[in-house]
């Protein structure tokens, strides 16, 4: 069953829904789910959805996108849709293990459990409560910045299912574990998914996040996945962001190392209509090494925006950042990477760069990179910039006689390769390459496998 109601007054629309539903939300799932729920709240209460006048949102208003009709499913619905048959991942030649979650519900159709390596469960959240009382009490909430962040507390409060990836102690995963998020249905709906990852110390496991729509609607998407790598743990977390442009998508990815963990992140943006990232990492381990990479592609009025903290809280570790952005005809972006260097975080190294191309003269980008050290034995460093496609360049293919086109996508390829060339899959990393370039030759949109294109009066529109 659903719930449709008319968005006017954000905040106080979202509290009367949870009030009005609170039962239907928390059954099946036990209390250290549903109290967490009570917490945020309370902190939802605080800070309500934040606009453009919040600090952290400065550059991106979500409100005016939640306002309207949407439908919200606080039950398990089946759509009865074979997805294998009419979905085709854009890196369906990649081995992994592979699951289905559709708008926010793990599919009852998945049937990865038994193929996974002993000790190791990737499945349904709702159901890992259940199996992994113990874990749970531990780790969910204890990640996700609740008190600083109204979407992350929302979330908190309507999350009901998505995946729950462990990795026991000492266990290499074979191949990645992938996870496509399709959103489909004839009404426009309001989606609400939890993810939790525990990785044990010596622990290895890399993950591919795939964001599809398959319909014509309009979508809200939030999503929040906490990430805990235990000690000596080495963890990579892709996330494919593939939506058309009428999706509204909030991801918060927060992670939290131990001693000597390394953990990478990729956000790469494919196709988005108005889209969030926060990544949030605490390093609470010595040693620790933390990646975090991305590459925004946009077009038309399509809205970007990745918000980053990296909290040294630990001495002795080591933080790189690179974001890189090509922006097209009246499309928007925005960046924000803060790096915090506690006081007794000596022997701090942090690295950060962001990097944009803006191929038009109406496509804008706002940049904000920021240090904030309380330590005297570090090294830090910053940078952005903003520019076009350079003319000398530009020139120099033009006169060994290659087309302005061509050389306009190769010089947009060789911008994105620094990014493209940190994923360590090498069938991924082939696979992705190729879907840019595909991007940037106005060849490939991310209508290809899905019925939007097909069923659309214009076509062109989806591009």
């Amino acid at each position: 069953m659903s719930v449709t109601k008319r968005i006017e007054d954000l905040s106080e629309h979202y509290t009367g829904l949870y009030e009005e539903n609170i039962e239907r939300i928390k059954a099946g799932l036990p209390d250290v789910v549903n109290d967490y729920r009570e917490e945020c709240l309370k902190n939802f209460e605080k800070l309500g959805i934040p606009n453009d006048r919040h600090e952290d949102y400065r550059y991106t208003n979500i409100q005016p996108f939640l306002k309207g009709t949407f439908e919200f499913n606080f039950s398990h619905k089946d759509t009865g849709m074979q997805l294998e048959d009419i979905f085709q991942c854009e890196v369906s030649a990649l081995e992994t293990y592979s699951v289905f979650v559709i708008n926010g519900w793990y599919s009852a159709k998945n049937k990865i459990a038994d193929s996974l390596p002993e000790g190791v469960y990737f499945g349904s959240f709702a159901k890992a409560v259940e199996k992994y009382p113990e874990l749970f009490e531990k780790y969910y909430g204890k990640a996700a910045l609740t008190e600083r962040d109204g979407f992350a507390a929302l979330n908190g409060m309507f999350a009901q299912d998505g995946v729950f990836i462990y990795v026991p102690k000492g266990v290499v995963l074979d191949k990645p574990l992938q996870i496509v998020n399709i959103m489909t249905g004839d009404n426009d709906l309001t989606s609400f998914q939890r993810n939790l990852v525990v990785m044990e110390e010596n622990s290895q496991a890399k993950v591919l996040v795939c964001d599809h729509t398959l319909t014509a609607s309009k979508f809200v998407v939030n999503s929040v996945t906490e990430i805990f790598a235990g000690e000596n743990v080495n963890f990579e977390y892709y996330t494919l962001e593939n939506q058309h442009n009428l999706t509204t998508q909030v991801a918060g990815i927060f992670v939290e190392q131990k001693d000597s963990s390394t953990v990478m992140t990729n956000n790469l943006t494919l196709h988005a209509g108005t889209l969030r990232n926060n990544v949030f990492y605490k390093l609470d381990g010595e040693h620790c090494e933390s990646h975090l990479y991305g590459l925004y592609l946009s077009d038309k009025n399509q809205h970007v925006d990745n918000f980053t903290f990296i909290d040294h809280a630990k001495p002795n570790c080591t933080s790189t950042e690179l974001f890189k952005g090509v922006l097209d005809d009246r499309a928007t972006g925005a960046f924000t990477g803060r790096v915090l260097v506690r006081k007794d975080s000596q022997n701090t190294n942090a690295y950060q760069s962001n990097n944009n191309i803006l191929l038009t003269d109406l496509a804008r980008i706002s940049t904000r990179p920021q240090l904030e050290i309380y330590a005297d034995d570090v090294k830090c460093s910053h940078g952005a910039t903003i520019g076009q496609l350079d003319d000398e360049a530009m020139f120099y293919l033009r006169s060994r006689g290659i087309s302005k086109e061509e050389a306009r996508v190769l010089l947009m390829y060789a911008f994105a390769y620094e990014v493209l060339d940190k994923i360590s899959v090498n069938a991924l990393r082939d696979q992705i390459r190729d879907l840019v370039e595909k991007r940037f030759r106005g060849e490939y949109d991310k209508c290809d496998f899905c019925v939007v294109c097909a069923e659309s009066p214009n076509p062109l529109s989806c591009f």
